[in-house]
């Protein structure tokens, strides 16, 4: 295969017409801030950005930070910020560059740069999309985890801030010399997740030293808008095959190339304090109050995929399309998303069977390769908003939940893998080697649900059904 010419704004000519930006990356100037400029942001936020500018021209861009690996810096940096996202369409892929990136920093090797723009008047926009684990939370109460090594560090007083929490909060606290407001808009599946960090970087502010801390906890309140959002598009991780596609695709070589899906959403609670693009130009929902559309999300969309994961993964199953592919795949889902239906709250605009029938096509897109061992990643992280909050509300009203405990079974045998990655892999580990007897139990408790490890009936239904499932691997439930 020939190597192409590298994607950049030099180059930009070279792209076939219907592949090039929608904007003029020249006339885009750093107004948005993103921590965290991983593969879902190119091929989400960065997406609505750039139509919106396309439709309005006020200059919007956005400097991508990039929290650990310089891998994103070093294959962005010198293509100027531009990258490509190739939809996987059912009927065939289709590709085109982006250009609402205008540049790319690592967090901590140009953090006095980071600092600076949060700082700036002329960003009034910061998004994140960092994981879960990336807001290091007490996974109990939920607040900022004052133990953690790398918060410790970054309240003693480290000259760069390493975590995402301290990195806003050394920048507030340099902004508010300017008195600017700012939006701060986290882009994670977390419920309630523009509140969730508002709570973070105050608990960072109180625990620092800092003798204007009082001072800038009252700017704070009265200048900053964390408004909540849900965001939803599936990426898969690219793959080599990917840049290779992107590459014959584009006749330029592409090293931040991604991939997606069709479906694309995006809910922003509209509670913003200063100027924004106007997203909803672009497809995007200003709402109100986000709550109704993430708890569907998280609970029926996210909670179903993560039940696939595990259940693909125990049966051989490479991919999600490859669960649907199934007799047994589409019946989870449905089942899945008739137990847990019953712990939403219902809302007007929300039709529940017509989203559960986009899960389906979704989940059965062979074009995505949505690899199950990426979906099942983090678990301890991600179990508790996505199964244990609809577990707990159904069983407070007395409801049965075979589905669920049943995913929790799926769950707690994807622990015993020695490859599990997790960040409690340790702790999951030693469920069961010290608590052979009772092992579930312990799980619960690692995942913060100490009143659901002592519901007897509930660990002895999840017990019963991993001893099934472990049954039906052993005949042959499979791929």
């Amino acid at each position: 295969m020939t190597t192409h010419e590298r994607l950049s704004r030099k180059t930009l000519g070279a792209l076939p017409p219907e592949s090039r930006p929608a904007i003029d990356p020249d006339a885009l100037r750093p107004r948005i801030v993103h921590l965290g400029i991983g593969a879902f942001h190119r091929a989400h936020q960065a997406v609505y950005t750039e139509a919106a500018e396309a439709r309005h021209s006020a200059g919007w861009g956005i400097v991508g930070v990039s929290q650990r690996s310089r891998t994103v810096v070093d294959a962005l940096r010198p293509q100027d910020g531009l990258y490509s996202l190739t939809l996987r369409e059912p009927d065939g892929p289709r590709t085109r560059v982006v250009g609402s990136v205008t540049d790319v920093l690592h967090a901590t090797d140009d953090g006095e740069r980071l600092t600076g723009l949060i700082a700036s008047p002329d960003v009034t926009v910061i998004t994140t999309t960092v994981t879960e684990k990336g807001y290091r939370r007490d996974p109990v109460g939920g607040g900022l985890a004052l133990t953690d090594p790398q918060v410790l560090s970054d309240l003693a007083g480290a000259p760069v801030p390493a975590t995402v929490v301290g990195q806003l909060a050394t920048g507030l606290r340099a902004r508010r010399h300017t008195g600017a407001p700012l939006s701060i808009a986290p882009c994670d599946n977390m419920a309630d997740n523009g509140q969730a960090v508002r709570r973070l970087v105050l608990d960072f502010v109180a625990a620092t030293s800092w003798s204007d801390r009082d001072r800038l906890l009252e700017w704070i309140d009265s200048s900053i808008a964390f408004p909540s959002t849900v965001v939803d598009r599936i990426v898969p991780a690219t793959t080599a095959a990917d840049l290779h596609a992107a590459e014959a695709a584009l006749g330029l070589r592409d090293e931040g190339a991604v991939v997606g899906e069709p479906f694309t959403q995006w809910v922003l609670q509209d509670a913003f304090a200063a100027d924004r693009p106007q997203w909803e130009t672009a497809g995007a929902q200003l709402v109100p109050d986000v709550a109704p559309y993430q708890v569907m999300k998280l609970r029926l969309l996210n909670g179903s995929h993560s039940l696939l994961a595990y259940l693909g993964m125990a049966a051989g199953c490479r991919t999600v399309a490859d669960v649907m592919d199934t007799p047994w795949g589409e019946p989870v889902v449905r089942a899945y998303a008739t137990e847990v239906a019953q712990s939403l709250t219902s809302a007007a605009d929300l039709d529940i069977p017509a989203y559960v029938d986009s899960l389906l096509a979704r989940f059965g897109n062979h074009a995505m390769h949505h690899r199950t061992e990426q979906i099942a990643m983090d678990g301890s992280l991600k179990i508790p908003e996505r199964w244990l909050a609809p577990l707990r509300d159904l069983r407070t009203a007395g409801h049965d939940t075979p589905v669920l405990a049943t995913a929790l079974a799926a769950w707690a045998r994807y622990t015993r893998d020695e490859r599990i990655d997790d960040p409690a892999a340790d702790r999951l580990r030693q469920a069961w080697q010290h608590h052979q007897t009772d092992p579930v139990r312990e799980l619960l408790r690692i995942l913060g649900a100490p009143e659901l490890a002592e519901d007897t009936p509930l660990v002895a239904e999840i017990d019963a059904r991993l001893h099934a499932q472990d049954r039906g691997i052993e005949a042959g439930l499979s791929c």
